[in-house]
């Protein structure tokens, strides 16, 4: 969609098969974290409606009065565990927890200023994109949700190894380095998706949080890279326990895509 970048998402989206985890979600996020809780949003496959039953996670932010503290991840980590051992139709749960104040702060304008105000859908309390501008597909949007791939390279880079590592055991061993590795080709394709597509975005001029359709847009103005991205974007839905893919992603895209990036749209801000 051209111009403004409108608010994906909606209660009324989710599917059926998805309904009760929401509801015991928003259930228990009141009851356990009670009047530190400002606000609650889902984001991702479930408030979009595309989730798949068994293969897609709850995906959520919770926007705390005050900065989290150790007590706080606690709970979310807890009530992440409950709600993936609870409800078969969900292949685990994210709780991202921020102060108030991050989210609305200038440096979080554009990254993720603009994530709750056009990515997430609010669940709970007031919303956050009451005190948020409307957001454009401009250069300075893409450099400060994606600005910093550079950074995440060497990051997987080493997890890459310590699963390897772990990989070279048996039995259980075994199966837990390769849930790792599939754990980080599946998070790893979805950053350069998004970055490539991010990328292009202010020439496209229009947002979309699919990836197959972020894929075939940036391979518009790099064909050269098209079908590679196709495959990632294949990935970040399947992903494969395969040492290869990553070693691709940190020794072949990534580098390339990270210094592109830098070129047309310049580094994130750093942050504290």
């Amino acid at each position: 969609m051209h111009g403004y970048i409108e608010r994906e998402g909606s209660l009324d989206l989710v599917q059926p098969e998805f309904r009760a985890v929401v509801a015991a979600l928003r259930d228990q996020v009141a009851h356990r974290f009670g009047g530190r809780l400002h606000s609650a949003y889902l984001y991702g496959s479930v408030p979009r409606g595309t989730a798949r039953v068994g293969r897609s996670d709850l995906d959520v932010l919770l926007a705390l009065h005050d900065d989290p503290t150790e007590a706080d991840r606690a709970k979310a980590q807890n009530l992440e565990a409950e709600l993936d051992a609870g409800f078969e139709v969900i292949d685990g749960a994210g709780i991202l927890l921020f102060g108030r104040d991050v989210l609305l702060s200038e440096l979080e304008r554009y990254d993720l200023g603009w994530f709750v105000a056009c990515l997430c859908t609010p669940l709970l309390g007031d919303d956050l994109a009451e005190h948020l501008p409307r957001y454009r597909p401009t250069s300075l949007l893409a450099r400060e949700t994606n600005g910093d791939l550079g950074d995440a390279l060497p990051r997987w880079r080493r997890q890459a190894e310590e699963a390897t590592g772990t990989a070279e055991a048996t039995g259980a061993a075994e199966a837990t380095a390769d849930a790792a590795l599939r754990s980080l080709v599946r998070g790893a394709s979805r950053k350069l998706v998004r970055t490539a597509f991010t990328l292009v975005m202010p020439r496209y001029g229009g947002w979309t949080s699919d990836l197959a359709e972020q894929a075939e847009i940036f391979g518009r103005y790099y064909p050269e890279r098209a079908e590679q991205l196709r495959k990632i974007a294949v990935l970040a839905g399947n992903p494969v326990a395969d040492r290869n893919v990553l070693d691709m992603y940190t020794e072949n895209l990534g580098p390339w895509l990270a210094a592109e990036y830098l070129t047309v749209h310049g580094a994130k801000a750093p942050r504290p």
